[in-house]
């Protein structure tokens, strides 16, 4: 597999949220390369949702591993969050009550 030189490479960060036991989500995983690569293959093999924004995932790449995401982003994670609660209830009345997941070039 050749690369491009000027392309960057991929990044992935991988959140875990547990309000049982986290004030709020946390870093459990990220990296560039081929470490972004597992960590969406292993994403998606697990049915987990892969939502794509350079800038958020920009922005979750400066928290440490292991520490949760700072206050300022709490309001996007959590409207993210409330998305796919939605999407994966059975209950139809949700999904049309949120709106569409923040999008890639909202500037977040």
């Amino acid at each position: 597999m050749s690369t491009n030189p000027n392309r960057p490479p991929n990044s992935a960060v991988a959140l875990r949220y547990d309000p049982t036991d986290d004030n709020a989500p946390r870093v459990v995983a990220k990296g560039y390369g081929h470490i972004a690569d597992a960590i969406i293959q292993t994403a998606k093999e697990n049915d987990l949702y892969v939502h794509e924004s350079k800038e958020l995932v920009g922005l979750l790449m400066q928290v440490d591993l292991d520490q949760h995401i700072p206050p300022e982003l709490y309001l996007v994670i959590a409207e993210l969050l409330a998305w796919l609660y939605a999407l994966e209830s059975d209950d139809p009345n949700l999904e049309r009550l949120l709106p569409a997941p923040p999008s890639p070039d909202s500037g977040i």
